[in-house]
C-alpha cells in the first residue's frame, strides 16, 4: 500500500505560491521604490512566473506520466543553472576583490557610467574615487577617462569624471578624455586610439582598468579581445542591494558577451 502523500503535496504547492507572492512583492519594491535595481524587479517577476510554472507542471505530474517527466527534466535544468549562476558568481567576486593598486601602469583607463544631468551616478561616483587614489599614489602615470554621453547626461561621462576629478585635486594635465564610447567593447576600442598620442604601443602598453568591482571580470575579457594588456583595479559601491543586483545581471551580461559579442 502506497503512503499517503497527499498533505505533502499540498504543502509543496502551498510554498510554491507563498514563494510567487515573495518574489512579486520584491518586484513592485524593485520597479516602484527602488528604481536603481529594476533588472531585480524584472528577474522577480520571471522567477514568480517560474514558481507558477512548477506548479502548473507538478499538478500535472499528479495525472499524467509525461507530466512527472516534464517535471524531473525541469528539476535537472534549474540544479543545473543553479550550479552555473553558483560558479561564475564565485569568478565575479573573485576578479571583484583584487587588490593590484600598488602594481604601476603606464596609463590608466577609467570606465563611465551612468550620469544624472551633470551628476555622476553613485555607480560612477565610486569609480571616480577609486580613480583618484590611484591617480594620487602615481602621479605621473597619464589616465584616459572614457565615456560618451547618453541619454538624460546633460555632459559626457568622461567630462563628468574629468571634472570630479580636478576638484579632487588630480591635474588637469594628466586627464586626457575619449567621448564617443557607448558600450565597454567601445570604451577599450576607442581609448585604444589615444595610446599612441601618449607616447605608448597599444600592443605592450600595461593599463590599469578602474571599473566596477561587478564588471571587472567581464571588462577584463573584452579588454583582452580588443588586443590590451590589462590589470583591473575594482571599484566598489558602498550600498549593498545595488551592487547584488549588478552582480545579479553581471551573470547575464557576461553570458551575452560570450555567446553574442
Amino acid at each position: 500500500m502506497s503512503p499517503y502523500t497527499g498533505n505533502r503535496k499540498w504543502k509543496g504547492e502551498v510554498g510554491l505560491c507563498c514563494l510567487a507572492g515573495f518574489f512579486l512583492l520584491l518586484a513592485v519594491l524593485c520597479l516602484a521604490v527602488y528604481p536603481g535595481v529594476r533588472f531585480s524587479g524584472y528577474l522577480s517577476l520571471c522567477l514568480a512566473g517560474l514558481c507558477l510554472v512548477f506548479l502548473a507542471v507538478g499538478r500535472w505530474a499528479e495525472s499524467s506520466r509525461t507530466g512527472g517527466i516534464v517535471r524531473r527534466v525541469l528539476l535537472i535544468l534549474l540544479a543545473a543553472g543553479l550550479l552555473v549562476f553558483a560558479a561564475v558568481e564565485g569568478l565575479l567576486l573573485a576578479k571583484g576583490h583584487q587588490e593590484n593598486d600598488a602594481l604601476p601602469a603606464d596609463a590608466v583607463l577609467v570606465l563611465g557610467a551612468g550620469v544624472n544631468g551633470e551628476t555622476p551616478s553613485l555607480i560612477l561616483r565610486s569609480r571616480i574615487n577609486r580613480a583618484a587614489d590611484y591617480l594620487r599614489a602615481h602621479p605621473e602615470t597619464p589616465a584616459i577617462l572614457s565615456g560618451g554621453q547618453g541619454a538624460g547626461e546633460e555632459i559626457s561621462e568622461a567630462e563628468c569624471m574629468r571634472r570630479e576629478l580636478v576638484k579632487r585635486g588630480i591635474p588637469e594635465s594628466q586627464l586626457h578624455l575619449e567621448e564617443e564610447s557607448t558600450s565597454t567593447a567601445e570604451n577599450f576600442t576607442y581609448s585604444r586610439r589615444l595610446l599612441p598620442e601618449l607616447g605608448l604601443d597599444a600592443k605592450t602598453a600595461a593599463l590599469a582598468v578602474i571599473t566596477s568591482d561587478f564588471h571587472c571580470f567581464r571588462a577584463h575579457l573584452i579588454a583582452q579581445r580588443a588586443g590590451l594588456a590589462v590589470f583591473d583595479i575594482p571599484a566598489r559601491t558602498d550600498w549593498v542591494l545595488l551592487n547584488a543586483n549588478y552582480y545579479v545581471r553581471e551573470f547575464f551580461a557576461l553570458g551575452k558577451t560570450l555567446l553574442f559579442d
